[in-house]
């Protein structure tokens, strides 16, 4: 794998200093309070693993699974649900946590859709921004690390399903996927 990586952008231990940040964050801001984490599969999973271990409070997670890659480099802007909530989330503290945002697109639709189920709060809290590729503004409470606009893998984020099992953030070389 690491033949296709053209440089580590983040490394394992800025990672792990970043994420314990933001566990005690959220921590303090959501103390009292009912928590429920809603993981966006998959890119996400390694994240929240780490992430949750960190937040110092009872809490419930669950999953979404949503989509508007496919096996492709770039958003094709149509979202589709493929895993949805086991829980209701009215009247709960929801926490979005995300691998990465880059146009918003898929964000915006999934924050849409969790609105009309009634929640107390709905916040984001993301690994990566890409701010360079937003076309829709969102207000994100949690970020981790402000990314270039280049194509980033490793520790959850992939490319046709591979590098998730990297333990940095790096940048894979274009021509894998050109």
């Amino acid at each position: 794998m690491n033949k296709d990586i053209k440089k580590i952008l983040i490394d394992e231990k800025e990672l792990q200093a970043k994420i314990a940040e933001l566990g005690e964050r959220i921590t303090e801001d959501y103390k009292d309070k009912n928590l429920l984490i809603v993981c966006v599969l998959k890119g996400a999973v390694i994240f929240v693993s780490d992430l949750i271990r960190k937040i110092d409070l009872p809490l419930d997670i669950d999953f979404m699974a949503i989509s508007s890659y496919g096996s492709n480099t770039e958003s094709s802007g149509v979202v589709r649900i493929l895993k949805d909530l086991n829980v209701s989330i009215e009247g709960r503290h929801v926490l979005i946590v995300e691998d990465i945002i880059d146009s918003g697109l898929t964000l915006a639709y999934l924050i849409e859709n969790l609105k009309t189920r009634r929640p107390e709060s709905l916040e984001i809290c993301t690994l990566l921004d890409k701010p360079d590729r937003r076309t829709i503004d969102l207000d994100i409470k949690y970020r981790g690390f402000q990314v270039p606009d280049e194509f980033v893998i490793g520790y959850g984020l992939d490319y046709a399903e591979k590098y998730r099992n990297l333990p940095y953030i790096a940048v894979l070389k274009e021509e894998v996927y050109q």
